[in-house]
């Protein structure tokens, strides 16, 4: 397996990359397919996050799905650390989930994942916890922080099944894909265990 270690804001030292490169051959027992691991390290400068001064990315990459694991600390030793055990966590979550998400756990139709979304929404707004204001061209819903981050990843239709897989290897609750059968853009979305929720696009 092969271990590149990029730096930005930081020096990234051979010790350091021999550490690196150690810890990351324990991920060979989750998944024997892993090819390659990139590792971004970036060293945030800012007093006020001294906690979080450092945040690491890992992508690895196998002969399956890209998997994906982010993590910020206070240094680079402890941010490697999370980083892997969340790495770790997804493989063998999504090694689970191959052997119980078949048949009787299938998701909700669009119409109920539907229902669900505006039944939450009218709640919010009844209850008054829904206000609105404008951010230049963004309408923000409520009073918190705007956190905008864009990014694009090339993609290639998909069934329902490989979208809960990729899911599950970059450990998000949610999953956005073009359905494979029918061409539609959908979501597939984390309920409760092994339940999941998929809402689709209907582009015509």
């Amino acid at each position: 397996m092969d271990v590149v270690v990029t730096g930005r804001h930081c020096e990234i030292t051979d010790r350091y990359r021999s550490h690196v490169e150690e810890k990351l051959a324990k991920l060979e027992k989750h998944d024997h397919r892993i090819m390659r691991v990139q590792v971004e390290v970036d060293c945030e400068a800012n007093p006020r996050q001294r906690d979080r001064a450092v945040r690491l990315e890992l992508t690895a990459y196998s002969k399956g799905p890209v998997i994906r694991a982010e993590a910020a600390a206070a240094d680079k030793m402890a941010a490697l650390d999370v980083a892997l055990d969340k790495m770790a966590s997804q493989m063998r979550r999504a090694a689970d989930r191959r052997r119980v998400h078949r048949g009787r756990h299938a998701p909700v139709s669009v119409g109920q994942a539907l229902a669900d979304v505006d039944e939450g929404a009218a709640a919010s707004s009844e209850d008054g916890l829904v206000g609105e204001r404008q951010v230049g061209p963004i309408t923000v819903t409520g009073d918190g922080p705007l956190v905008v981050r864009e990014k694009v990843h090339p993609a290639s239709p998909m069934t329902l099944d490989q979208a809960l897989y990729e899911m599950e290897l970059v450990g998000h609750d949610f999953f956005l894909f073009v359905d494979k059968e029918n061409d539609r853009p959908s979501v597939v979305y984390r309920r409760r265990g092994y339940d999941y929720g998929v809402i689709a696009l209907d582009v015509d």
